[in-house]
């Protein structure tokens, strides 16, 4: 069994705002996604579809029953695998997940990765809801494991989730093929690498409380707190830190209460005093998103993601759901078929460069200039801009002083993806 306590410092941090935390009547959900440092975060964009029925879906290691008909959706993930750490679909809904370790032993068995959860929650669930029944009801049938990172040595860990839509957030805890849910229909929250549903429980497994008592956690006295009964006894030092990170989150977002935006949920993922924004030897915030979903259906969800390491130094780029979108391949890495390291057996026991277009051209212009700070100082300036600048297009959008036609929405994304590469030459 792998170890469920790696060495290996862990990290992610979601976050949700519902009026009246924030500023208008917008829902805005955001995450920073801490992965191995090296790991390379492509963006890619699946359009609505229809399957035949009795098909079958390859997730990252194992098949499922496919939908037989998926939403589109905008997805932000890790290069080699089939699911998603964060994204957004054509109706609103957006979902990050996190890694946790429970009293509940993770193993290395091959079943679907919380990252698989997210997508088929985000390709089947119209509302949020309906994602996290889409979410729990296949982690009960094919539970959750196998390696969560592109190495040979096992990484393994169960899921916390975050799930919003226009209207609500749900908080989703697993241990297991066992869960916790919690509904927020006001206010603000975040999750941070740790169990944080206590004795408000909106929706759990059926068998939750019983199996805590066949495993002497709960002597069914009393109130069920979730956190409390299948959290680790003694934590190790790498869920300390999450907890640290869990409160200066909730600081954060007190601090801005009833006046957060989506440029306030950018801010709180740059924050690396608060060990929000991560940079360390072994991992790193490797990608980063923030949603605005308006209240008002007739506004559309406008969805900001980076596609590359570290916010503090990366553009957030608008991306808006409509017919035809223009491919992005600037930020889409290489396939590599048969011969990608996942799919030989055994798996991760080789490497290929999966950086992206972006990511290559970004990396090398920030290495070029190491010794010039000045100039680094001057491009990073520009890109300030370059951002701001699609936030004052978003905000004009949404309060209806701008229009923009179908097709410049349909070429946002690429547009903005397009004028940060210029920036690199």
């Amino acid at each position: 069994m792998a170890d469920p306590r790696p060495l290996a410092p862990s990290s992610c941090d979601c976050f949700v705002s519902l009026p009246p935390a924030s500023a208008a009547r917008e829902v805005i959900f955001g995450k920073n996604s801490d992965r191995p440092k090296d790991e390379v975060q492509e963006v890619v964009y699946f359009p609505a579809a229809t399957h035949a029925k009795g098909a079958k879906v390859q997730c990252t290691y194992i098949e499922v029953d496919q939908a037989e008909r998926t939403h589109a959706v905008i997805l932000s993930r890790p290069a080699w695998l089939w699911g998603a750490e964060m994204g957004a679909n054509e109706h609103g809904v957006c979902i990050g997940n996190e890694g946790v370790w429970t009293k509940e032993p993770v193993g290395e068995e091959e079943a679907l990765l919380g990252m698989d959860l997210v997508r088929l929650g985000l390709e089947r669930g119209s509302n949020a809801h309906k994602a996290l029944q889409v979410i729990t009801t296949l982690l009960e049938r094919h539970g959750q494991g196998g390696p969560c990172k592109e190495e040979p040595t096992p990484f393994v860990y169960h899921n916390t989730f975050l799930l919003a839509d226009r209207t609500e957030a749900w908080v989703l805890e697993t241990a297991g093929r066992f869960w916790a849910a919690q509904r927020i229909r006001e206010g603000a929250c975040n999750i941070s690498n740790q169990l944080s549903i206590d004795t408000d429980i909106t929706a759990e497994h059926l068998d939750l409380r019983a199996h805590a008592r066949r495993q002497g956690w709960w002597n069914g006295e009393g109130e069920f707190s979730f956190t409390k009964v299948f959290s680790l006894v003694h934590q190790p030092v790498r869920m300390e830190a999450a907890k640290a990170r869990y409160c200066a989150g909730q600081q954060l977002l007190r601090q801005h209460s009833g006046q957060i935006t989506s440029g306030t949920i950018m801010a709180i993922l740059r924050d690396k005093a608060s060990g929000i924004c991560v940079e360390s030897e072994g991992f790193a915030t490797t990608g980063s998103m923030v949603s605005v979903l308006p209240q008002d259906a007739h506004l559309p969800c406008v969805h900001f993601f980076t596609a590359t390491p570290d916010p503090s130094r990366s553009v957030f780029k608008p991306f808006v759901f409509v017919p035809d979108i223009t491919p992005f391949h600037q930020v889409q890495a290489p396939r590599f078929g048969d011969k990608d390291p996942i799919k030989e057996r055994p798996r991760f026991q080789s490497r290929v460069d999966r950086r992206h277009e972006l990511y290559r051209r970004r990396q090398f212009a920030l290495e070029a200039l190491d010794s010039h700070q000045a100039e680094r100082q001057k491009i990073q300036e520009c890109l300030q801009g370059l951002e701001q600048q699609a936030l004052e297009t978003v905000k004009d959008l949404l309060a209806g002083s701008h229009t923009l036609k179908s097709q410049e929405l349909a070429d946002l994304f690429f547009d903005c993806v397009n004028a940060e590469l210029r920036f690199y030459k």
